[in-house]
C-alpha cells in the first residue's frame, strides 16, 4: 500500500467529529431542530401556542386537542433564538402571538436593549405633571348595536423618556416622549380593560422603551412590536390556554323573514313542476316503513357504540400527539405502566379517548 493510500486510509477511518447546528442550510441541520423543536413541543413549560397537545373548553367541556401548528411554531422559536443568540425557552417565553401576529413582551425588550453591549443600562425620565380631565371614547354592545360611551376620568399628566448612552460614542440616546394626553389621544387610554388608567407609570416606561428598541436598536426586535401595544390596538383577552384572541363580537342581525304574502306571491308566480308517474313512484317508495331487519341493525349499531363507550379500551384510539403527552406525564410524576394498569386496568398504549381525561386527572393527583 502507498504512502497516499494510508493516509486516504486513516481519514477515512477517522471519527466526524464536526459540530452540527440546527439550521435550514443542510439536511443533517434541519433534521436537528425538528428533533429539538418536537421535544419543546411535548414540554408542560412552553406557551401553548408551541404544544402538541392544547386544552380547548372548560369544565366537562374540556378537550385535549392536536395542535398542528406546535412543531413548525418551536422551529421558527429555534431559528429566532439562533439569530438572536439568545436561549430558546427565553423566546418561547416572550414571542406573545397576538390574533396571529407575533409580539415582544416588553420585559424582553427592556432586557435585549440592557444585555446586547451597545449601551448602557436604559434608563426613564418620568415626569408627573398637574391634573387633568381624560376623556375617551368605549363601545359597548346593546341589543347586538354598537353603543358608544363617553366617560370622563380625573387623571394626572404625566410623561416618559428612556434614554442610555451609547458605549462607542458616549452619546445620550433618548426615545420620543411618551405622555398621558398621547395615550388618551392615540386612544390607547380608553381601550376597553386599559392598564393606562390602572398602572399608568408602568405602561409609559414600556411604551418609551418600545419606540427606544425601534428607533435605535430594531434589529434586536426583529421588526416585532411590543405586546402591550398590539393589545392598545385591538381589543382582546387572556385565553385559558394562555393564548390573546380579540374579544368576540355580537354576530349580525340575521336577515328578516319574508312576510307570508310575499312568500306566497313568489310561490304563485312560479310555474307548478311537472310530476312524472317516476316520481310518484319514488315518493311513496321513499315514504314507506323500513324494513324490520334494518330498524333492528339500527339498534344493534347504537347498542355496540354505547358499549363502546362504556367499556374500558373499547373507545376511539388516541392520536400520537396524545399518547406522547401521556408518556411524558408519566415520566414527570415518575409513574409507571403497572401503576396505571393497576388503577386503570389497562396499559398507557391502551388508553382510549373514553379514559384520556380520567387517566390524565390522576396523573396529576395520584391516590
Amino acid at each position: 500500500m502507498s504512502h497516499a493510500d494510508a493516509v486516504k486510509t486513516q481519514v477515512a477511518t477517522q471519527p466526524d467529529n464536526s459540530i452540527v447546528t440546527m439550521g435550514f442550510g443542510s439536511l443533517q441541520s434541519f433534521e436537528f431542530m425538528q428533533r429539538t423543536a418536537k421535544m419543546f413541543a411535548v414540554s408542560s413549560m412552553v406557551p401553548s401556542a408551541y404544544r402538541a397537545v392544547i386544552e380547548k373548553g372548560y369544565g366537562d367541556n374540556l378537550q385535549y386537542v392536536d395542535n398542528p401548528a406546535a412543531v413548525p411554531n418551536c422551529i421558527i422559536a429555534l431559528n429566532m433564538s439562533q439569530r438572536m443568540n439568545a436561549d430558546p425557552l427565553m423566546i418561547m417565553q416572550n414571542l406573545h402571538v397576538i390574533e396571529g401576529r407575533p409580539s415582544w413582551s416588553s420585559q424582553f425588550i427592556i432586557a435585549a436593549i440592557n444585555s446586547c453591549g451597545r449601551y448602557s443600562p436604559l434608563r426613564f425620565d418620568l415626569v408627573k405633571g398637574e391634573e387633568m380631565d381624560a376623556s375617551f371614547t368605549t363601545y359597548e354592545w346593546e341589543n347586538k348595536k354598537k353603543i358608544p360611551k363617553t366617560s370622563t376620568v380625573r387623571t394626572h399628566e404625566m410623561s416618559c423618556v428612556a434614554w442610555a448612552v451609547e458605549l462607542s460614542t458616549n452619546q445620550r440616546l433618548e426615545s420620543p416622549k411618551i405622555s398621558i394626553s398621547m395615550a388618551v389621544a392615540e386612544g390607547w387610554f380608553g381601550k376597553n380593560g386599559s392598564k393606562w388608567r390602572t398602572m399608568p407609570e408602568v405602561m409609559l416606561r414600556y411604551r418609551a422603551a418600545a419606540f427606544f428598541g425601534r428607533i435605535y436598536a430594531p434589529e434586536l426586535l426583529m421588526g416585532l412590536p411590543a405586546a402591550e401595544e398590539v393589545h392598545d390596538v385591538i381589543d382582546v383577552e387572556l385565553q385559558k390556554d394562555g393564548t390573546y384572541a380579540a374579544t368576540e363580537q355580537p354576530k349580525a342581525d340575521p336577515k328578516p323573514p319574508q312576510s307570508k304574502s310575499e312568500k306566497t306571491k313568489q310561490a304563485e308566480s312560479k310555474p307548478a313542476p311537472e310530476v312524472k308517474a317516476t316520481d310518484v313512484e319514488f315518493k311513496e317508495a321513499s315514504e314507506s316503513p323500513a324494513p324490520a331487519n334494518e330498524a333492528k341493525a339500527e339498534e344493534v349499531t347504537t347498542a355496540a357504540a354505547e358499549t363502546a363507550e362504556s367499556v374500558p379500551g373499547k373507545g376511539l384510539p388516541l392520536s400520537d400527539s396524545e399518547s406522547t403527552y401521556i408518556k411524558f406525564k408519566l415520566e414527570e410524576a415518575a409513574l409507571s405502566s403497572n401503576d396505571v394498569f393497576k388503577k386503570f386496568g389497562i396499559r398507557p398504549e391502551q388508553v382510549t379517548q373514553t379514559e384520556f381525561k380520567d387517566v390524565l386527572a390522576w396523573i396529576k393527583s395520584p391516590d
